[in-house]
């Protein structure tokens, strides 16, 4: 591995300004791994690990592009669904709502006029939930399912763009639907599985949907959760996928650095044709900026870079990322081949620290900067 003593310098000092605790930064550029390190800690209360390049975060919304959009790219390959045609069709007690018109495209681009999120997990009794039955949990789902069934939708379909965890949540219930499995077990046996990501799944309340056992597996902590009442440790950040018992199609996911590189490589690879699971014109799909919404940078279920990016200065307009609200991203330039995957938790103890805003572009633009050297 090459020397990245700016990187490191920076890294470091971001743990010490407090933009995160810990973090797992890994660069690959031009198909090589240039620079893959552990910072800081993976917890801070109530105790204090430090972080290491095996420790699993909590990846928040990047569930949507490693997880969902290519669970429904799946779907679509195998002609059990149709991107454009009205979910209505696949989901017909959505026949007379709002939203059964829109489309698979529309709630992977985020344009099926839904508010960007709601405080469904609220309407739960916090106590009952630690003692809820597996039976439970699935009328949970179902709960959550129809409320957003009947979602108002805040601007005609198609007309505009909010991003939305609510779409994501429905596309979970559409993949269950059409595929007839647990949304975990959908994507543990076509994605997971195949890919050999074996540090990567959901983790419901039995425990992690994966297929080998959860022995010495290290979580990074996220927030001191005043609603749950504790420090969480691998269990999902987001309250509506808690709900939802922990698997969900707009976070929940749980990877390290490693396996969520090797998810993004099959995209780049699928483009090329040499995709393990997914077809070429699809991957291409997904990484491609939409053209139905003026003046949006959504691709399908991935985001490009807009004008004042986390990306920096230098990506490319073919690049495309994806933000997690605990601390993660994903920004991959196809022209440069440069990969980067940053992984932190920066929500403990406290969703509060917002520094990761300005840290991330400053970041990528050292990382392009450096990588141009080589």
């Amino acid at each position: 591995m090459m020397s990245a003593d700016p990187i490191d310098l920076r890294m470091d000092r971001a743990v010490t300004d407090g933009v995160f605790p810990g973090g797992v930064l890994l660069v690959e550029f031009k198909g090589e791994t240039v620079h893959h390190a552990a910072y800081g800690f993976a917890s801070c209360v109530p105790t204090q690990l430090p972080t290491t390049i095996t420790t699993i975060y909590d990846l928040a919304s990047l569930t949507k592009p490693l997880a969902t959009t290519l669970a429904v790219m799946l779907l679509v390959q195998d002609q059990a669904l149709i991107l454009d045609r009205p979910i209505c069709q696949y989901l017909p007690q959505l026949n007379n709502m709002g939203v059964g018109q829109a489309t698979p495209r529309h709630l992977l681009s985020h344009s099926a006029g839904f508010p960007a999120w709601k405080s469904y997990y609220l309407e739960w009794d916090k106590e009952k939930l630690s003692t809820t039955s597996q039976v439970d949990w699935l009328e949970n789902r179902q709960r959550i399912y129809d409320r957003i069934h009947r979602e108002k939708l805040e601007y005609p379909i198609g007309a505009g763009t909010t991003y939305s965890d609510l779409g994501f949540i429905l596309l979970t219930e559409l993949v269950e639907t059409i595929s007839r499995k647990n949304f975990g077990e959908f994507c543990l046996s076509r994605i997971f599985n195949p890919l050999a990501t074996v540090n990567t799944f959901f983790v419901a309340p039995t425990g992690p949907v994966c297929s080998l056992p959860a022995k010495d597996r290290v979580y990074a902590a996220t927030e001191d959760d005043q609603w749950r009442g504790r420090v969480l440790f691998g269990e999902v950040h987001d309250e509506n996928a808690y709900v939802l018992g922990g698997i969900a199609g707009h976070a929940g996911l749980f990877s390290t650095a490693s396996d969520v590189l090797n998810i993004v490589r099959e995209y780049g690879a699928a483009v090329r044709g040499e995709g393990r699971i997914l077809r070429a014109d699809l991957a291409r799909l997904c990484i491609t900026r939409q053209k139905q919404v003026l003046d949006s940078t959504r691709a399908l279920g991935w985001d490009t870079p807009s004008d004042v990016s986390s990306s920096g200065r230098y990506f490319s307009d073919q690049s495309f990322g994806h933000l997690g609200f605990t601390g993660t991203s994903i920004w991959v330039d196809p022209i440069m081949d440069l990969i980067v995957v940053l992984l932190t938790n920066r929500v403990h103890p406290s969703r509060a620290n917002e520094r990761i805003r300005e840290f991330r572009p400053l970041l990528h633009d050292l990382i392009y900067e450096w990588c141009a050297k080589l």
